[in-house]
């Protein structure tokens, strides 16, 4: 499967699973709002995926799928399974010793997390409560994650993205149709946490049964032998993990720091930030996320294979298509951030004043948005090299920074007698300037490095790429001022549809401009689109 026929598949896949996450989280507004019940909820997401990233896809995958092509490629497929069990085990033995003990200490856990949370009668002991139930989901995903690897590894791509999916169903159907079965005000918030934890298992089985189909499924080994007998490749790999533990982990304390400050500046805070990092996250993990996963195999590939040319091109064309999307989102958000959230959460006990101060921080998230793109496609590179050490240098750089601006901005500190008092806003500002400081890190050692160089065909694009979004822009502006002459004061249906031809429009617009520049391969992207319909991929 081509680099673009993969990005396609896991971008389509997880463009479906985003689109279904958009369903939950209006339903998740309407039932919760942006209240006390909504900050405890949000923050009890947020604790298991703290150590998401490093047990699983920001220290585990990155190490173990360069290890487990080279066993592939050069071993054959019975040592790679046997590399694929011994690693599974080792990580499900860790990770359930792991949750077990956070489970017995978990009110001091959670207290640590959002101490602010204790000056609310019920508020702590609500987050810490539902923290209980949701904790196992950290597992149930990490396995997922090293089986996705493996799934990748193999060039199947379309099962692994498609399991966030399950994720979103799930915490819709146990929150619309199973929480009149809890009791209490806080109902909706505990059935969405039993529906967290169930969808890791839902997860699970579903790739277990994919990876039985590639015709990988391996046993799970004993806990002495997984533990105390480790194979040379769990050994390996838990070095080439060292470096990406220590990144994720100052990135992990990143989050921790942003949720601590945040769970002071009050009510809603929390909820507000979600909100808008959600419709953030919407075209990192449509294409940001296809890009980095799609590259990382086939860049893994090449590499050791010596084709050093072939992989510098994949990468160059990764580029392109997260520039592509990244700068028409960025303006999109920007111009379009209250409608935008209005349309998707304003309904229920989600206020006007919710949505203003979501639309706020949405706008400022998504000034980040290209740099968060190129990160995701830069990162492989180093990964696919067995360079781990580079990603966490620069991690390590931003996290410094992200929290003393986080300070700064909020207003915790001052500088002398000037002290700013951009509360949640200000941690959102921290967010983006530091991932355009690691971006340009990034930029600064690939233009270093002997192996990568911009090729002719990707200067060409670039410029076409600017002028194609700022006719965009150009665009929206407009047709908002149209909206405005023509419909000044709409109802909520009139204000959706109005909304929907506005990115339709616009949309369009761009993508004619990128075709008539040449901006954009047209024609690679006919001959999927053809392929998609005789369902060759």
């Amino acid at each position: 499967m081509s680099l673009l026929k993969s990005i396609a598949t896991v971008g389509g896949c997880t463009a479906i699973s985003r689109v279904v996450g958009f369903i939950r989280d209006i339903l998740m507004a309407r039932f919760l709002g942006a209240s006390m019940m909504a900050d405890a909820f949000f923050v009890a997401w947020r604790f298991p995926n703290l150590f998401r990233s490093l047990f699983a896809e920001g220290t585990l995958n990155v190490a173990f799928v360069p290890l487990f092509t080279g066993e592939l490629h050069k071993k054959g497929e019975q040592q790679a399974k046997d590399f694929a069990r011994s690693a599974f085990s080792f990580l499900f033995y860790i990770l359930l010793i792991f949750t077990l003990i956070i489970e017995v200490i978990m009110p001091a856990m959670t207290f640590v997390l959002a101490p602010g949370f204790d000056e609310i009668s019920g508020k702590l002991e609500l987050a810490t409560s539902l923290s209980r139930i949701t904790f196992p989901f950290l597992l149930f995903v990490s396995l997922v994650s090293l089986l996705s690897g493996v799934l990748n590894s193999v060039g199947k791509f379309w099962a692994a993205a498609f399991a966030p999916v399950i994720l979103n169903l799930t915490m819709i159907f146990f929150l619309v149709c199973l929480s009149p079965l809890f009791h209490g005000p806080y109902a909706p918030a505990y059935a969405l946490s039993c529906g967290v934890v169930s969808a890791g298992i839902f997860e699970l089985l579903f790739l277990l049964w994919h990876i039985k189909k590639a015709g990988f499924l391996f046993g799970l080994q004993g806990p002495v032998s997984a533990l105390f007998h480790l194979t040379k490749g769990v050994k390996t790999l838990l070095k080439k993990m060292a470096p990406g533990v220590i990144g994720s982990g100052v990135y992990q304390i990143n989050l921790f720091l942003d949720t601590f400050f945040v769970s002071f500046v009050g009510a809603g805070a929390i909820s507000w930030l979600n909100y808008a990092h959600h419709v953030f996250q919407l075209p990192i993990g449509i294409i940001g996320v296809a890009i980095g996963t799609a590259l990382l195999p086939v860049l893994s590939k090449h590499v050791k294979t010596g084709e050093i040319q072939q992989a510098n091109t994949h990468l160059n064309r990764g580029l392109e298509v997260s520039l592509i999307m990244s700068i028409a989102s960025c303006i999109g958000m920007v111009m379009l951030a209250q409608p935008i959230v209005a349309t998707l959460f304003q309904h229920g006990v989600f206020t006007p004043n919710d949505t203003h101060h979501t639309a706020r921080a949405l706008m400022i998230f998504a000034l980040g948005l290209p740099a968060y793109m190129t990160t995701k496609t830069f990162s492989p590179f180093f990964y696919a090299r067995g360079d781990t050490t580079t990603p966490v240098k620069i991690a390590v750089i931003g996290v410094i920074l992200n929290s003393i601006l986080a300070l700064i901005f909020s207003g915790i500190i001052g500088i002398g007698s000037f002290r700013m008092s951009m509360g949640y806003a200000g941690i959102a500002l921290a967010t983006t300037c530091s991932v355009w400081v690691n971006t340009f890190q990034y930029l600064i050692k690939l233009l270093k490095h002997p192996e990568f160089s911009f090729d002719k065909l990707f200067k060409a694009r670039f410029f076409k790429i600017i002028e194609s979004a700022l006719i965009m822009g150009v665009c929206i502006y407009f047709l908002k001022k149209l909206k405005a002459h023509l419909l000044p004061t709409t109802n909520t249906f009139e204000e959706i549809i109005s909304l929907f031809l506005i990115i339709g429009i616009s949309g369009t617009i761009y993508l004619g401009c990128l075709i008539l520049t040449k901006a954009v391969p047209f024609k690679q992207f006919k001959t999927i689109l053809k392929q998609k319909l005789k369902g060759k991929i």
